[in-house]
């Protein structure tokens, strides 16, 4: 039995997704943060731009925290901070930032926190199978690695910009996504993005709040 405790400890030390996926499932904090994200890659900008290309067949690797961390980071993570403003990755008119990245892997599910770099645990169980369906049953979903989400809070770009808000939104979901696109090819990484999908399915399997809605789903691996 001792031997066996050790080997558990061991294997959560190596495992810090699963390992925070339990931890939330016994009522314990459920943060995990993230290592510290690269500032420069080993690829130029336009090579990842030459290189990019939709993938949707992956190999059956899991990713590193590393690089679920400089994914998430990419689609909306803190660059700059000038006095109360916490400036992103990506443009955002009147920085207001209306993204909410989720993301789904073999340990769980959870929503990015860019303030503090790190991963709310949402659900301790792989739902990557579940969002395949809710995706119509595309295959690239249920075998990626990495599931992010991209979803949008509207009423906190609109409450400024009115109706053309909603264009800003959109604009903004797009930045991400290319953002997420160009940083899976310089870790070495395939990815596509996908935006057939039943919208409710999406809400209910993630259980987003009202005001959210799902824009893009962009599964992440290793090419196959």
């Amino acid at each position: 039995m001792k031997k066996l405790s050790i080997f558990v400890c061991l294997l959560a030390a190596f495992f810090p997704l699963a390992r925070a996926a339990e931890d939330s499932a016994a009522g314990k904090p459920e943060e995990v943060r993230l290592p510290r994200p690269a500032a420069s890659g080993k690829i130029s900008l336009e090579e990842t731009i030459a290189r990019r290309r939709s993938q949707r067949t992956f190999a059956q690797r899991q990713l590193t925290l590393e690089q679920i961390g400089q994914l998430l980071w990419a689609a909306q993570g803190i660059t700059d901070r000038q006095g109360d403003y916490r400036l992103r990755s990506t443009p955002s008119a009147g920085a207001l930032y209306p993204m909410e990245i989720y993301a789904l892997t073999a340990d769980g599910a959870y929503r990015y926190l860019p303030e503090n770099h790190a991963l709310e645990v949402l659900a301790p169980r792989d739902l990557r199978a579940d969002l395949s369906y809710a995706g119509l049953g595309q295959e690239p979903i249920r075998r990626a690695a990495l599931d992010i989400v991209i979803c949008a809070v509207y009423e906190r770009t609109t409450v400024k910009y009115r109706e053309r808000g909603r264009r800003y939104v959109e604009m903004e979901a797009g930045h991400v996504a290319q953002n997420v696109l160009l940083q899976s090819v310089a870790l070495g990484l395939g990815s596509v993005s996908i935006g057939a999908f039943d919208d409710d399915r999406v809400r209910r399997l993630l259980n987003l709040p009202e005001d959210q809605a799902p824009l893009y789903i962009i599964p992440v691996g290793y090419p196959e």
